[in-house]
């Protein structure tokens, strides 16, 4: 080894290995530029303070290179960039700038190697910078950790910077190292890793894997993965051109001593000097990037989209769900609300109602979806208890006998003041009115989740930002309402003049209301109870259509074809009841249990095995694996419309049945909304059902192939032949 520096090609080494320092806390962090084919020695390093009154701690140093070295033998390196941490303590009365000697060494590849080099660098640190150190760190802990409401003990716990420190470096030009280095008595969360380039806006991270952490029970977040020790992975960059550039990385992490402490959620920014080159997206040829579900995708478009943008996408997204079977009940509702109003009602006015009810469930949308992103419950769910599904049936039972016109039947007078006072709040004759019926229909009619609302949920859930969270959810229950909007200006138009034409529009308004609280009831009642209900809501307005009634001669069009139309109800009503004679239960095949065919007759493959319990999700995954089998589990609830519609037209296709006759199926009901149920859900950080997920052979689910929300029977084909590929 020549260690005289010779030739004139050489770097001097302030050129060589460019040093900076600067203060972060109780902490200065040590940068050093190393050329391109040159490297340093970690162990080599050496810092002394030249100032008084503020001592040095045992620097932390990111993981280097391993070089074989002919004199040294195995030594670690590192090359292009690295940070130290090294920690200092003021003692009072110590200057506010620290006089740092810093002795490194290093070589060339050539061949030629530097002898050590001792140079002084100055850090300044702010008012308050580093005083008290420790102490005022523990004192600012203590202080979030009362504005939490968490109560703290006097245990001796490390500063937040001292418990995870964290470092990030440039790999090459697209792709970024992160790390963490976690002291004894402490774990960081998987689940709270969030990471973002906020500046320069050329600059945006990839899809980035978090390895796999060790499970662990948490009385806060339930089943969890944390770190102990140490965790590191790399980050690829989508970058707009291949100019040298330096970016600001913010990271935002979470952790909690084992002494049962948590801290808040910590946030730390680090500028990195990215080299030349790395246009487009880093990739690796060894492994290819995996699919990311729906939802995953939304949220991270989410994160990384403009404001506007993703404005519009939920714009969108909320009017493709307004044409989904959980908005329809939606439509008679606000119709009837209108209708309830009377013939006199103007264009404007029933637009007025129409935009409050929509505002009042676009927000009552909002607001229980950014608490169910923030505390991972579905308090939507709580509305489908039976006692308040039968209420709210009550309530469209008693709007339809006003559109009967009962309230005129001459009941007791305390009755019936009680009972129309109550008809006329809620029947549309006020705007608040409609807003009450507004935000009540969001939370029980249409409670099912869906892609977008998952991806919005997933977003608010990391990341902790409500408002960017709730502006989508918000956008996504305007787009939801837009048709209700059109619907209701509409009907101030197309109601008739005042007659007896009237007293029949309200009549079948009337029967819609009915109808909706018969769909309610039937997620509580048996199915031979809501066939049931569902005939006599046919054969009774059937007979009132004239379904039995010779026609009178000359009769008009318009009476032919109510006729017709009567005849057709009362023919469906009968059929229903011959099936709930016969022990059918889907209103939709009333007679299909009579006469199975071929083509409805249900294979043995689609019947799923009941799991209620998270033990008995892993013993049935246990047994998958030792038969070498994948697993399928089905999220459903009764009062789930999007998982009815799975059950009925996805899973009982023969072209589904085929694709899964390998695949062991298993369905978790979560219809009661139990402290099992609900463990089940958080386990897999799923807000609600309907969700499909798939396990393989390893017992590792596949997350990326979860579907959140419904999918028809043909794209369910190509996702299974995707997932099981």
């Amino acid at each position: 080894m020549v260690w005289a520096i010779s030739g004139d090609e050489l770097l001097p080494p302030e050129q060589a290995f460019r040093v900076s320092a600067r203060g972060e806390g109780n902490e200065v962090l040590i940068g050093f530029d190393v050329a391109d084919g040159y490297y340093l020695y970690r162990q080599k390093f050496k810092f002394a303070s030249k100032t008084p009154g503020i001592d040095l701690g045992e620097p932390v140093f990111p993981p280097g290179e391993i070089k074989h070295d002919e004199f040294f033998g195995e030594m670690e390196i590192y090359r292009r960039h690295v940070d130290i941490r090294l920690p200092v303590e003021r003692r009072d009365g110590a200057g506010e700038v620290l006089a740092l000697e810093v002795t490194s060494q290093g070589c060339a590849d050539a061949g030629v190697c530097y002898p050590p080099h001792r140079q002084t660098v100055n850090v300044a640190w702010p008012t308050g910078g580093a005083n008290g150190g420790k102490n005022d760190s523990l004192a600012k802990l203590a202080e979030a950790f009362k504005s939490l409401g968490i109560k703290t003990q006097p245990v001796d716990l490390l500063p937040p910077d001292e418990a995870f420190r964290f470092f990030a470096e440039v790999k090459d030009p697209q792709t970024l190292w992160v790390s963490w280095q976690i002291a004894d008595g402490y774990y960081l969360y998987r689940e709270k890793f969030n990471l973002a380039v906020i500046e320069p806006a050329g600059v945006k991270l990839g899809r980035y894997e978090i390895p796999r952490g060790e499970p662990k029970h948490d009385e806060e977040f339930g089943a969890v993965e944390v770190f102990h020790e140490e965790v590191g992975f790399p980050v690829p960059l989508s970058r707009a051109d291949g100019q040298p550039v330096s970016i600001q990385l913010q990271a935002n992490y979470q952790g909690c001593a084992e002494k049962g402490v948590c801290y808040p959620p910590m946030q730390k920014t680090v500028s990195l000097d990215l080299p030349a080159g790395g246009v487009g997206t880093s990739t690796s040829a060894a492994s290819p990037p995996e699919p990311v579900s729906e939802q995953d995708r939304i949220a991270f478009e989410l994160q990384n989209g403009s404001v506007w943008g993703t404005v519009l996408s939920f714009l969108g997204f909320g009017l493709l769900l307004a044409f989904t079977p959980c908005v329809f009940p939606m439509i008679p509702i606000l119709s009837g609300i209108i209708v309830g109003n009377g013939h006199t009602i103007t264009t404007g006015r029933a637009f007025m109602l129409s935009l409050s009810y929509v505002l009042a469930s676009a927000l009552a949308y909002t607001v229980f979806g950014v608490l169910a992103g923030l505390f991972g419950s579905n308090l939507q769910m709580l509305f489908q208890k039976p006692e308040v599904i039968v209420a709210f049936s009550a309530v469209f039972v008693l709007l339809a006998l006003s559109m009967f016109g009962v309230y005129t039947l001459q009941m007791p007078a305390f009755i019936q003041s009680r009972v129309v006072a109550l008809s006329n709040r809620q029947r549309g004759g006020t705007l608040t009115g409609a807003a009450i019926m507004g935000a009540l229909s969001a939370l029980i009619v249409g409670p099912c989740v869906a892609a977008p609302l998952a991806g919005a949920l997933i977003y608010i859930g990391q990341t902790g930002d409500a408002v960017l969270g709730g502006v989508a959810l918000f956008a996504l229950g305007l787009g939801m309402g837009i048709p209700l909007l059109i619907i209701g200006a509409s009907a101030g138009k197309l109601l008739p003049k005042a007659g007896t034409w009237m007293n029949a529009v309200k009549a079948a308004f009337g029967v819609g209301l009915l109808a909706i609280a018969v769909w309610l009831l039937e997620r509580i009642l048996p199915a031979a109870v809501s066939m049931f209900l569902w005939a006599l809501l046919l054969i009774i307005p059937a007979i009132y259509l004239g379904a039995l009634d010779a026609l009178p001669h000359p009769a008009s069009g318009w009476r032919r074809l109510w006729k017709g139309v009567g005849i057709v109800m009362l023919t469906y009503g009968v059929l229903l009841l011959i099936g709930v004679a016969s022990n059918s239960t889907d209103p939709l095949q009333p007679l299909r249990d009579i006469y199975p065919t071929t083509a409805t007759a249900s294979p043995q493959s689609t019947e799923f095995r009941k799991v209620r319990t998270l033990d008995e999700l892993n013993a049935q995954v246990a047994a998958a694996e030792m038969a070498g089998k994948w697993v399928m589990l089905d999220f459903y609830a009764d009062w789930c419309i999007s998982c009815k519609e799975m059950e009925r037209y996805t899973f009982a296709d023969p072209k589904v049945q085929n694709a899964l006759a390998d695949v062991i199926l298993l369905q978790a009901d979560v219809t009661q909304n139990s402290a099992d149920d609900q463990a089940l859900l958080n386990h897999f950080g799923l807000i609600g059902p309907p969700a499909t997920l798939f396990f393989g052979p390893d017992r590792e689910e596949r997350k990326a192939f979860r579907v959140v929300g419904y999918m028809n029977a043909d794209e369910f084909v190509g996702h299974v032949q995707r997932v099981l590929q």
